[in-house]
């Protein structure tokens, strides 16, 4: 599984200020399309919080994560707008336009 996670951080770190990368998609990247929550998993155990932006990955209807391991909802929210991503009132990414296409 700690290789599953390396590659999760390899891609998670490639995600770019003001996109957004949803944890199925990850999954998929990492070769592991119906892995999803063992990429929620590797998120929540982040090493480098500050480095790997696990804050860029939100779930398939672009929903923030109710219980971001690094403050929570919130957190994860203002630091999405830092990046100039629009969360909307109910929590939600327009993935259309935030999306991260890696």
């Amino acid at each position: 599984m700690q290789g599953f996670f390396q590659e999760v951080y390899k891609i998670v770190r490639q995600i770019p200020e003001g996109k957004v990368a949803t944890y199925g998609q990850i999954a998929a990247m990492c070769g592991n399309p119906r892995c999803s929550r063992v990429v929620g998993y590797a998120l929540h155990v982040n090493p480098e919080p500050g480095v790997i932006p696990c804050h860029r990955v939100v779930n398939r209807e672009g929903r923030l994560a109710p219980a971001f391991a690094f403050g929570g909802a919130d957190v994860q929210k203002t630091l999405l707008e830092r990046e100039g991503v629009t969360v909307r009132a109910d929590g939600t990414i327009d993935l259309s336009r935030f999306l991260w296409r890696g």
